[in-house]
């Protein structure tokens, strides 16, 4: 199979037809072999039932619904896992993705060896207040913490080899950060394409400000786990024995100190008296609450258990 094309979406009922209508077109003139898995992430609207009208008329239409809204992240990981195509593509329903654009990111990724090609929405149709220019800075701070240079993190419109979505773990809102999953993974071939961008025709937007602000937050963590999310020790166990040490030394000093001044008979005053014995406590203590985080992190590693984080409801032409 050439493509598997999957479709997260939250009550869009109103664009759900055009962009069907409009990916098949694209298909056929083509003659791509190909599926399209819709996934209604919890919608309260008809979005359900038209996949369905879909699904009855054109087998090569499939669908997974979740019991209620699990995020676009958890949506993405079900739709990989089902996924057959050799290049799978991921584009929003609300028909601010082109499904023209999908020859190009195929040829990319079958002809130029991609392993990974991500839309570039260089033109714009968002507020400049809202969006644009809140995108611009969350971009520049992802490239600058990630390494991956890419200049449209948040694009939903992205192609993929068949490997790499099996072989990365998609959770959270890390749906932002796959291409950083994916060098992470191993997949360095990572390119970006130009891609049209058409203002919203339907419905309003389901992403708010708050996106970027969870975004700078889960950049955060992609840093972490990049550098240190299988071996945890090497950094809280590092810091936690530097801090204890530096507590240690400084209670020594301020001890034998206190020794000194006794065995000579000259005046002293009481430990507690002293803020540098507070203050090596308080590094001691810390010091070891690291460590302990850090050991405690190794033995979560060990025995995690990978359960699902989203429970599906239906599924539609799934063999």
């Amino acid at each position: 199979m050439n493509l598997s094309i999957l479709i997260p979406l939250l009550n869009e009922e109103e664009s759900l037809k055009e962009l069907y209508t409009w990916i098949i077109k694209v298909m056929q003139e083509h003659r791509y072999s190909y599926e399209i898995i819709f996934l209604d992430d919890g919608s309260s609207d008809r979005s359900w039932s038209i996949i369905q009208g879909f699904a009855t008329e054109n087998t090569h239409v499939k669908g997974i619904q979740f019991m209620k809204n699990f995020g676009k992240s958890q949506a993405l990981h079900a739709g990989f896992a089902k996924a057959q195509g050799d290049v799978i593509i991921t584009m929003d329903a609300d028909l601010q993705d082109s499904p023209e654009e999908i020859p190009g990111l195929y040829e990319m990724i079958t002809n130029q060896n991609f392993d990974l090609v991500s839309g570039w929405k260089k033109k714009r149709y968002d507020s400049v207040v809202a969006k644009n220019l809140p995108s611009k800075l969350f971009n520049w701070a992802a490239r600058k913490t990630s390494g991956v240079e890419l200049n449209d993190f948040n694009c939903g419109l992205k192609a993929y080899r068949n490997i790499v979505v099996k072989n990365i773990e998609v959770s959270g809102e890390m749906h932002r950060y796959i291409p950083v999953l994916a060098k992470n993974a191993g997949f360095g071939r990572i390119g970006e394409k130009v891609v049209q961008h058409q203002a919203r025709k339907y419905g309003e937007t389901k992403f708010g400000m708050e996106r970027f602000i969870n975004g700078f937050l889960d950049l955060i963590t992609i840093w972490f786990l990049s550098r240190f999310g299988k071996r945890p020790m090497h950094l809280f166990g590092a810091i936690g024995s530097l801090m204890f040490i530096i507590g240690f030394l400084l209670a020594g000093y301020i001890g034998i100190s206190k020794l000194y001044y006794m065995y000579n008979d000259m005046r002293y005053s009481l430990v507690t008296n002293n803020p540098w014995f507070f203050i090596a406590l308080t590094t001691m203590v810390l010091g070891t609450q690291l460590f302990l985080a850090g050991f405690l992190g190794e033995i979560i590693l060990r025995t995690k258990n990978n359960e699902e984080r989203y429970k599906i409801s239906n599924e539609i032409n799934f063999s």
